[in-house]
């Protein structure tokens, strides 16, 4: 049970990473470039960038008590949801490699 437990917050982790990763670089280019890159790029990074930034907004919403604290935890609890999912195709990919 340990390793399932394990497995789980290893995915959860990597996945947040990934999210966290692309955000990151998202806003580099978008810097980089002194423009907003296409809608298609934004809407196909956001796909994997979703995580990060839906936390940190709920993160944001919260510290200026703009939002409640269910409002709050269920941004992370569906920031976490879509980490995992991406973990486990990072998992999926890795293990296939």
């Amino acid at each position: 049970m340990f390793h399932d437990v394990a497995v789980l917050l290893f995915a959860i982790t990597a996945g947040l990473t990934a999210s966290g990763i692309t955000a990151n670089g998202y806003r580099l280019a978008e810097s980089a470039l002194k423009a907003k890159p296409s809608s298609t790029v934004y809407h196909i990074s956001m796909v994997v960038a979703g995580p990060s930034v839906l936390l940190e907004n709920a993160a944001k919403a919260w510290k200026e008590k703009s939002c409640s604290w269910i409002a709050f935890w269920l941004a992370a609890a569906v920031a976490a949801y879509w980490s995992l999912a991406i973990g486990l195709l990072i998992v999926e990919v890795a293990l296939a490699v």
